[in-house]
């Protein structure tokens, strides 16, 4: 079968090649009615619009750069899946482009992409969505962009963020709740502010509910498994360990309950453990990981819709918009059994 062309999409709509061109290309002044008949004549004659006659037409890549620098391969493929949903239906194609938050070369890196690739538009990931320096050359380069879960000069850009300081204040009081008094703490990685975000909400849960912040039982990570069980390790060699850890994320967490499987520690019995994002690995150990999920897929979704309203000329209104994480309660926590209630 013959693929489809302009024409043949316009002959079916009954309308012009040029109102079709508008359509294809998002233009505005075009009445509802009109491009819902040129939509579905796209659809059912599967037409696909020539990129580069499309991007001359316009002046424009219909290309959006994602550049990551968060090093969870859950995150971004959430990131990515987010971003796609929303940019495919407008005919837009996506590039992802992994960075070094604190690469020497970083900057000339993003430049070159830039300009060698011609993006319309950039998303930035923690931690490089609180880099002054690349958000000072999207700027200066006059490139549309919007970033996810910043935590400092919000007013620099269009933002989606999340609640990371009072979900982990949740989170923290729901061990409280439990009985426990005695919660250790996992930070994370520090290059990621919203990390630190974490450590504030458990601390102000400890605050709220008269309990002491003991220096012996917070232990910094660097959000991988390794660093999990290393702090692990240290937290539950202690003479009076914790009866519950928190950590700031997952794989820290699922670190720090093979240390526990190790020394022969049952969870949540005689130990409750607690995560952060709520990524696969949090239903893949045993037993299954309490965790908070982060809505990132519709973080994505959402940063991806602003990015594209900055593309059409539109003015995007700050503060961006907060999608909440949610509490996610298994087996890996349970109520603190003091000595006098054990058989």
């Amino acid at each position: 079968m013959a693929k489809a062309t302009i024409d043949d999409v316009a002959a079916l709509a009954g309308v012009s090649m040029k109102t079709v061109s508008r359509v294809v290309n998002n233009e505005p002044n075009v009445r509802p009615a009109t491009r819902e008949k040129v939509e579905a004549a796209i659809s059912a004659l599967d037409y696909r619009p020539n990129q580069s006659a499309r991007s001359l037409a316009g002046n424009r890549s219909y290309l959006l750069g994602l550049i990551y620098g968060h090093p969870s391969a859950h995150y971004v493929l959430d990131i990515q899946e987010g971003v796609l949903e929303i940019c495919r239906p407008q005919r837009y194609e996506l590039l992802v482009h992994p960075a070094i938050h604190r690469d020497p070369n970083l900057i000339n890196e993003v430049t070159d992409m830039i300009l060698e690739k011609r993006v319309d538009g950039v998303m930035l990931t923690p931690p490089l969505s609180d880099n002054m320096n690349v958000i000072n050359l999207l700027k200066k380069m006059n490139i549309p962009f919007v970033r996810v879960a910043p935590t400092e000069n919000k007013s620099a850009s269009p933002y989606v963020e999340t609640n990371d300081e009072e979900a982990s204040y949740d989170m923290t009081c729901q061990l409280i709740a439990l009985g426990h008094t005695r919660i250790g703490f996992i930070c994370g990685h520090p290059d990621h502010r919203a990390m630190s975000l974490r450590y504030e909400g458990y601390k102000a849960a400890l605050v709220e509910n008269d309990l002491p912040l003991l220096k012996n039982l917070v232990e910094q990570g660097d959000n991988s498994f390794e660093s999990g069980e290393m702090c692990g390790k240290k937290l539950l060699a202690d003479a009076q360990r914790p009866t519950a850890i928190f950590a700031a994320n997952d794989d820290m967490a699922a670190g720090v309950m093979m240390v526990a499987h190790q020394m022969g520690i049952k969870i949540p019995a005689q130990l409750s453990v607690a995560g952060f994002d709520d990524t696969p690995v949090a239903h893949q150990i045993w037993p299954a990981l309490t965790t908070i999920r982060q809505p990132i897929r519709q973080m994505a979704k959402k940063a991806t819709d602003l990015l594209l309203k900055q593309l059409k000329g539109r003015e995007i209104q700050l503060p961006a918009s907060m999608l909440s994480s949610s509490i996610i309660s298994r087996e890996s926590t349970g109520p603190l059994i003091k000595p006098k209630d054990k058989h």
